[in-house]
């Protein structure tokens, strides 16, 4: 795994409190061509409540498992589990040693009943762990409708899925249609360390899908963390944007990264609160401080061997600071990670019916975009912060006049997608269904292409939709 630092500035104030951020930029090894990949373990849980009905879902989904059953090796374990009032093992998880008479098992899949998500999430990572041994394995989990069943609450589900990925399953959501339950998706798939993506339809679904399998299996780096502690200058770490952190005792931040795929790239933003330094009199000017320590924890799929990558976060002080220039990668990440927040915010006011607050939300984000290229014109990345920018118009406008559902999770997947980070092959956690909000969801890209995010879920409060219309369970 690579690793870098890029701080706003190149130097501090000895003398007085201060606040920097800090880029960190991490990359994933590239596999080897014609190099043999380790066996993946890869478990979907599916509802097959009522509402699954609607539209051929069920049926979407069953083809693209089939899809997906076809891409996979025999030495490669896939199970299936689906729930409605309760769970069933279609598929128990093992090797895929005889595709054709898995294949008859997924076409033997019906929808109807009521929605026990808890319970098909609880069965589908008892049964990925009991496959994978807790080597690791990635659990997708595909609802369509809102928990109305079992255990509901976000938090415990969160807690439950974070627990699964400390035993080596990675929790990764695809919310269908227009009537789940984003905010729950978003708990599990934060909890998970994995992705909260949306479709709106089964073509979109079925290509979600399959890029989740291709993501699998080029997998070069699983069980990734941070642990970041502030150096003897800094007196707090916080971690900027929507990406989640968990704080030690000892005051360090711990983010879960995941799995990386061959070549991924992701970015996290931090934000350094600096003291007066105790003994600032016996420092020269000039002299390097080690603002913060950075370790970076891996495990090699291949292998499952362990490693440590080490980083120290340096700047140069000074006794008189008196103009300074920031960074302009990390002057855009900010901007950026502001418009992830921004988009958070439109998809709660959409949900409580404010149109209003939420164009105001996403074009407040647009102003600083573009206040900051007139102050100080971005060089090098200019198109990409008005990509961002045309993105969030886009998605103003759908706020004050695109289906309320469509627009609150379209808001809400791309947060999430913007928040972990860049990736080579394209990848996106917060990509998009078809329809109407298409043109919406390619601007936004422009802007944030193959982003997955660390996810502070990320990046994702208790929203209700109306009852299912007659004739759907679940």
């Amino acid at each position: 795994m690579k690793m870098s630092a890029r701080p706003e500035f190149d130097v501090v104030a000895l003398n007085t409190t201060d606040s920097v951020l800090v880029l960190l930029e991490i990359e994933a090894p590239e596999r080897v061509p014609g190099q043999e990949r380790p066996a993946a373990t890869l478990q979907v849980v599916v509802d097959r409540s009522g509402s699954m009905t609607k539209d051929r879902r069920i049926e979407g989904v069953v083809e693209a498992l089939h899809g997906l059953v076809d891409r996979l090796d025999p030495t490669d374990h896939f199970g299936l589990v689906s729930f409605n009032t309760q769970a069933k093992v279609e598929v128990p998880a093992g090797p895929l040693t005889d595709k054709e008479s898995l294949r008859h098992r997924l076409s033997q899949v019906r929808a109807h009943g009521g929605t026990d998500l808890s319970s098909g999430l609880f069965r589908g990572i008892q049964e990925a762990r009991r496959a994978s041994e807790d080597r690791g394995a990635t659990l997708l989990l595909i609802s369509d409708g809102h928990a109305n069943q079992g255990t509901t609450d976000h938090d415990l589900l969160r807690e439950v899925a974070h627990d699964a990925y400390e035993h080596g399953v990675t929790v990764t959501t695809l919310g269908y249609g227009l009537g789940y339950d984003e905010e729950l998706l978003g708990a599990v798939s934060e909890g998970g360390a994995g992705s909260a993506l949306f479709a709106e339809d089964p073509d979109t679904a079925g290509g979600l899908i399959a890029d989740e399998t291709e993501y699998l299996l080029a997998k070069t780096a699983q069980a990734a963390s941070l642990t970041i502690r502030g150096g003897e200058f800094a007196e707090r770490v916080s971690v900027v944007g929507e990406s989640s952190a968990s704080r030690l005792d000892d005051g360090a931040l711990v983010v879960e990264l995941g799995d990386f795929f061959s070549g991924e790239s992701r970015r996290l933003l931090l934000r350094l609160s600096t003291a007066v330094l105790a003994e600032a009199g016996k420092r020269d000017d000039g002299e390097n401080v080690v603002l913060a320590k950075v370790e970076l924890t891996h495990v090699d799929p291949a292998t499952l061997a362990s490693y440590i990558d080490t980083l120290e976060v340096k700047v140069r002080t000074a006794w008189r600071v008196d103009r300074r220039e920031a960074d302009e990668r990390v002057r855009a990440e900010e901007l950026f990670q502001e418009a992830q927040t921004a988009k958070r915010r439109a998809s709660d006011a959409m949900r409580r019916g404010s149109r209003e607050e939420a164009a105001r939300h996403l074009r407040d984000s647009v102003g600083r975009i573009r206040e900051a290229q007139v102050a100080r014109p971005f060089t090098g990345i200019g198109d990409e912060m008005a990509s961002q920018a045309r993105a969030l118009e886009v998605m103003a406008r759908q706020a004050e006049g695109d289906d309320a559902q469509r627009a609150a999770k379209t808001f809400y997947a791309s947060s999430t997608g913007g928040t972990r980070g860049r990736g080579p092959q394209g990848r996106d956690g917060g990509r998009l269904g078809t329809g109407p909000s298409d043109k919406a969801e390619g601007e936004a890209d422009e802007g944030a292409r193959g982003q997955r995010r660390l996810f502070g879920g990320r990046d994702r409060s208790g929203e209700s939709f109306p009852d299912a219309p007659s004739g759907e369970e679940g």
